[in-house]
């Protein structure tokens, strides 16, 4: 059966959907004896789930707003608006602050798919390139001198 290892390479991946473990197949690695830790190829399922959770308190505390918004003009009218101003500037920081945390646990998603990579390259291009052979130093046996008559 004939392999291709231009998967492999490609440079061009989507981050996000991209697995990982696609380098740990047989039938697409590399022709070294290089091994993959197992420890590279598991998945940051947590950051991925911190990152939706994140998002998905960030639209509720949206939704939020709008609906304390709607429900101070009902009751009160304008003489709401003050206190809707401040509530609901806190609330837009807020849900700002958490939708930037989503983000950040996704480039830390890829920070780790960039450092998962990188280990895996170097581990290659090592088992490419074996260690400069050292040669053993030459020893020069001790030259005994012929032994000067006792005078």
């Amino acid at each position: 059966m004939e392999t291709s290892t231009t998967q492999v390479h490609a440079p061009a991946r989507d981050h996000h959907h991209a697995r990982a473990g696609d380098d740990a197949r047989p039938d697409l690695a590399s022709p070294t004896p290089m091994q993959v830790r197992a420890a590279d190829m598991e998945p940051y399922v947590g950051l991925r789930y911190v990152a939706k959770l994140f998002r998905i308190i960030a639209l509720i505390l949206v939704m939020l707003l709008i609906a304390e918004v709607a429900t101070g003009l009902y009751q009160h009218g304008s003489e709401a608006v003050p206190t809707l101003l401040g509530e609901g500037s806190r609330l837009l920081v807020l849900a700002g602050v958490l939708w930037g945390a989503g983000d950040l646990a996704i480039l830390l998603i890829d920070i780790g798919h960039d450092l998962r990579a990188t280990r895996i390259l170097i581990g290659r291009q090592a088992a490419h390139h074996p260690p400069p052979s050292v040669p053993a130093p030459h020893v020069e046996p001790a030259r005994v001198s012929p032994a000067a008559p006792d005078r």
